[in-house]
């Protein structure tokens, strides 16, 4: 699932440069480096906005004389020589490439790679506006082997030679990146079709600001303006880390705390008072029940909840009655009465998503022990106000920055976030005073994650280990002094599976 934002003609896929990052770029290009005038190579006194408003103007002209030729086109043709020389050959003259050259095909550990054009360090992949992106072409040249992105993605995680390139079919234009990570695609993709035909200018704003070459001219490709905007995506990403960390660290306190403030749960402090149910087993069960909000909030944002041909009245149910967005949205504006509705409405969900389902909401059954009634069996019976859940989720879908709320990128929260901060949780433990309704988090010395052998290990260490033990083993017998392979990283290519939990 694509990043949310304020553009209509831009996704941001996997996380490569997320969207608070590129809305700088085109609102308050000042606080990033790079992004004066001169940076841009531009003549003295000459302003950003007036170059690219030039530029917008120029290719629009260039754009209406496109669509007119391949309207007089017949059907089936791939239209490799009109895209390239009436369209893409003057967008990227634009945006500052000159008349990109031709490439003779790029070889990298044995393979050849037909790639189109090239500028520099950065192959420019050019294809007919005909050509699928995501499929293979038969007799297409650069598109007959694999498709043109995956073919190009596997060119940049093999090739240490190239970090960053674009691929486009005149309709669609992506900037990619050398990507180590196996199940998720990363890059930037421009719908350049209906930027045009909508004349989107804040949109081709973007595109020239983040694509034009000035970004990517340096003596070494990872010293390049792109580069360091990459790097400051990641500072940035570090800095949002802890605040989840946080976040998820207080909702477990909100939660845990507010079962038991509440009067009616009689029956879960007797339970915690006897020692029928421990400190750490009611510990878990409010763990879980965070695992089951973050799959929540998680698969609704990348739209993998209900199937694809899901009707949209069956949608519309779940987003009014059932959905963990309604829930954000109202803890974002209201801190909850000491009425328990809300919790009461997300039990039909948790059942559902058990075994049986819910088709009138398109809600299909996952089966996992985490939808179980043993998984939160003393918190299913229980109740919770409105005030202690919506602060929960608060606390989980919002971050403070600047005194103000920031809404956590569920849709691109990948693995090695969620699995820092399920690995930052295990070394907490509970101090409970059910007497008190007082619940708390102690740091300990992970003794729980000896005794369970749960470890989340990061993706860079699940890359090198592919690169030293499975590689040799498809490649067949290699001397000392062969490079290494990285071709399983060119599983980036593919979509992410439906999220799970650690």
């Amino acid at each position: 699932m694509a990043s949310r934002s304020s553009f209509t003609t831009v996704r941001s896929e996997g996380g490569l440069l997320p969207v608070d990052l590129l809305g700088r770029l085109t609102q308050t290009p000042d606080n990033l480096p790079g992004t004066s005038p001169a940076d841009y190579h531009l003549p003295a006194g000459w302003r950003l906005r007036d170059a690219i408003n030039r530029s917008f103007t120029e290719l629009q002209g260039a754009w209406s004389a496109f669509q007119a030729e391949l309207a007089g086109l017949g059907s089936g043709e791939r239209a490799t020589t009109i895209t390239r020389e009436r369209w893409l050959l003057p967008l990227f003259a634009e945006l500052g490439y000159g008349r990109v050259a031709r490439s003779s095909t790029l070889t990298v550990e044995g393979r050849d790679y037909p790639i189109s054009h090239i500028w520099g360090a950065v192959p420019i992949h050019l294809l007919g506006a005909d050509v699928d992106l995501d499929r293979r072409s038969r007799g297409v040249a650069g598109a007959a082997g694999a498709s043109p992105h995956s073919m190009v993605q596997d060119l940049l995680n093999r090739s240490d030679a190239h970090l960053w390139a674009v691929v486009s079919n005149g309709r669609t234009l992506r900037l990619l990146r050398d990507n180590t990570s196996l199940t998720r695609a990363a890059y930037v993709e421009f719908d350049i079709a209906d930027m045009f035909a909508g004349q989107v200018f804040a949109d081709f704003s973007l595109l020239w600001m983040l694509c034009h070459q000035s970004r990517f001219e340096a003596d070494r490709p990872e010293a390049c303006w792109a580069e360091s905007w990459v790097n400051e995506s990641k500072r940035q990403g570090v800095r949002a880390l802890d605040h989840l960390r946080a976040g998820f660290e207080a909702a477990i306190t909100a939660l845990g705390a507010g079962f038991l403030a509440h009067p009616a749960n009689v029956a879960l402090k007797d339970r915690l008072r006897s020692g029928d149910l421990t400190g750490d087993d009611y510990h878990r069960q409010v763990l879980r029940l965070v695992y089951r909000l973050v799959f929540l909030l998680v698969a609704e944002d990348r739209d993998l909840l209900h199937p694809p041909d899901a009707a949209d009245g069956a949608r519309d149910i779940y987003g009014r009655f059932y959905s963990l967005s309604r829930l954000r949205d109202r803890a974002r504006r209201q801190r909850g009465t000491r009425h328990s509705d809300l919790w009461e409405s997300l039990k039909p969900l948790f059942a559902a998503l058990d075994r049986q389902g819910l088709p009138a909401a398109a809600v299909p059954a996952v089966g996992s022990f985490l939808w179980s009634t043993h998984a939160c069996r003393d918190l299913d019976d229980a109740r919770l106000t409105n005030r202690d859940l919506l602060g929960a989720v608060r606390h989980l879908a919002y971050t403070q920055r600047d005194r103000a709320l920031h809404r956590v990128d569920f849709a691109n929260l990948g693995p090695e976030e969620l699995g820092s901060v399920y690995e930052s949780l295990l070394e907490l433990h509970p101090r409970i005073d059910a007497n008190a309704a007082r619940f708390e988090l102690i740091a300990a010395s992970g003794s729980e994650r000896k005794t369970t052998g749960s470890y989340y290990t990061p993706t860079a260490l699940i890359t090198s280990l592919l690169d030293t033990a499975l590689d040799p083993l498809l490649d067949g017998p290699r001397t000392a002094q062969t490079p290494k392979r990285r071709c399983c990283r060119s599983a980036s290519s593919t979509r992410p599976a439906a999220p799970g939990t650690s």
